[in-house]
């Protein structure tokens, strides 16, 4: 069980481990089932993180989708709805930067009231938060995740982009707690940039008694220069370190295809830190996680290439039967399991053209 400063954290039952899905819900060609959907509701971002949307890159010329092309909030609770059915009872907001979406806690309104999500959350770099979180609390949003790499704003703008400041987003941080959300930071630890963060986020977290989560850095898209050499592996070469200040223990996963490997701090056991190893340790075997990038483009892992439009069928007049059938045909021949593949290649250079993080959310 997590604990915030504010409040508890029990989630709807969603499916444990020992459980198999009902038999009409898909199951891919690995056997793993469609229990967790991910939506971006932009593809844009007021930062502009090394590690997701290198400045170099993404400038003021990049060629972001026009607002004509994203989904419109019908159009989002309608897909949205045709994966329910499927087995998909975990629902994360993403971006881009979600706070960024004009009319977003009326979308969180409608889509809180859907029957059959039993978990919905939302990430965000927090800069917007503290003018956001009071409407998105009594929208009916709960939990909450703020991506926060560094407690130094000088390494912090290394970063995620000289724009990036941290007084804004320490104020969102408060002000979620204050008005009751579940709060979990991310924070990607990239060697000889921000590796020296690790403990001063530490203590920021326990501080608060909100969650953290380390994140290796992943190769995702095309432009983030990724290098195994910049990979802090964890729980691993900084975990003896954190052990060292506060002990650990080992907690068990909460659900299927949770991706965390979960500590809790013993001498605050209703406080835990988490490790996503997608690197060292890839998790591809338990995954359940369908993606939808904010045109609406169906993507099966994180580091594929190519999407399935299932806006444009809607658009054309296809019934929620056909695109529940389009949605199942292609969960059916997903075999995807990249992080595996690379790490038995251990290769320095890969050549696959994948989708930008920033695309579909991460």
């Amino acid at each position: 069980m997590v604990l915030t400063r504010v409040g508890t954290y029990s989630p709807m039952k969603v499916m444990e481990k020992s459980e198999s899905p009902p038999q009409q819900f898909p199951l891919d060609q690995r056997g793993r089932a469609l229990m967790s959907l991910r939506l971006s509701l932009i593809d844009r971002c007021n930062f502009r993180c090394r590690y997701c949307m290198p400045a170099e890159v993404f400038g003021s010329d990049y060629p972001f989708l026009p607002p004509a092309s994203w989904m419109n909030a019908d159009e989002i609770l309608r897909l949205v709805g045709n994966f329910l059915p499927l087995g998909v009872t975990r629902l994360r907001l993403t971006g881009g930067e979600p706070l960024l979406r004009p009319g977003l806690s009326h979308l969180i309104e409608r889509l809180a009231g859907l029957d059959g999500i039993h978990d919905l959350a939302l990430t965000t770099n927090g800069t917007r938060l503290a003018h956001m979180a009071g409407e998105m609390r009594r929208a009916g949003l709960e939990r909450i995740t703020i991506s926060l790499d560094s407690l130094d704003e000088n390494i912090l703008r290394k970063m995620s982009g000289e724009s990036c400041r941290m007084a804004p987003i320490l104020q969102g941080i408060d002000e979620a707690l204050a008005v009751g959300f579940q709060v979990k930071l991310n924070a990607v630890i990239m060697r000889h940039i921000n590796q020296c963060q690790i403990l001063p986020l530490v203590d920021f977290a326990r501080e608060r008694h909100i969650q953290l989560r380390f994140i290796e850095f992943m190769d995702v898209g095309n432009h983030n220069h990724w290098d195994r050499q910049a990979v802090v592996p964890d729980p691993g070469r900084f975990f003896s370190r954190i052990q060292d200040h506060y002990p650990l223990e080992s907690r068990p996963p909460q659900f299927t295809g949770e991706v965390a490997q979960r500590y809790f701090f013993v001498d605050k056991p209703t406080l835990e830190i988490g490790f996503v190893s997608s690197v060292t340790m890839p998790f591809c075997r338990d995954c359940n996680r369908a993606r939808i990038s904010s045109d609406g483009k169906l993507f099966t892992c994180l580091f594929a290439g190519d999407g399935l439009d299932l806006l444009s069928p809607m658009r054309n007049g296809s019934s929620d039967k056909e695109i529940q059938s389009l949605i199942r045909s292609r969960w059916l021949q997903r075999g995807d399991r990249y992080s595996e593949i690379r790490a038995e290649t251990i290769s320095q250079n890969d050549t696959l053209k994948k989708v930008e993080m920033s695309y579909i959310g991460g």
